[in-house]
């Protein structure tokens, strides 16, 4: 058993398309119309084959509590792995992405969380092995 695609909710399928795109670097995978809504999939440029992040539209009722709940809490929607996470948060501070955390040492990882402006919280994690 493999994970195929994992989602993220967002607030806006467009603005999702281009943040996860232009200021990420992930590359679309599927671009499907699917009523008013699309199946918007992006993969790493590192693992084109890899596992896809949906970009799931926020229409269901229960997500917007879901959603402002968690973002509160400070939990992040999704963990995206890097090799450098001190290079990937200064390229990404660069492209205009907000960290709501810097890089900072947690046991055998280092961690960041930024702000994908479409309702989440996302964390960078860079296993340390310490």
């Amino acid at each position: 058993m493999r994970i195929y695609v994992t989602s993220v909710f967002v607030d806006d399928q467009a603005k999702a398309h281009d943040f996860y795109t232009e200021k990420l670097g992930f590359i679309v995978k599927n671009d499907v119309p699917v009523g008013e809504n699309r199946w918007l999939t992006v993969v790493s440029p590192e693992q084109t084959e890899g596992t896809e992040l949906l970009l799931e539209p926020s229409d269901h009722p229960a997500v917007p509590t879901y959603k402002s709940a968690i973002v509160a809490d400070g939990i992040p929607a999704a963990s995206f792995q890097v090799d450098d996470i001190d290079a990937e948060h200064e390229r990404l501070s660069g492209n205009g992405v907000e960290f709501t955390m810097s890089p900072t040492d947690a046991g055998p990882v280092r961690v960041a969380v930024f702000d994908d402006t479409c309702g989440n919280l996302i964390q960078l994690l860079q296993m340390t092995g310490e």
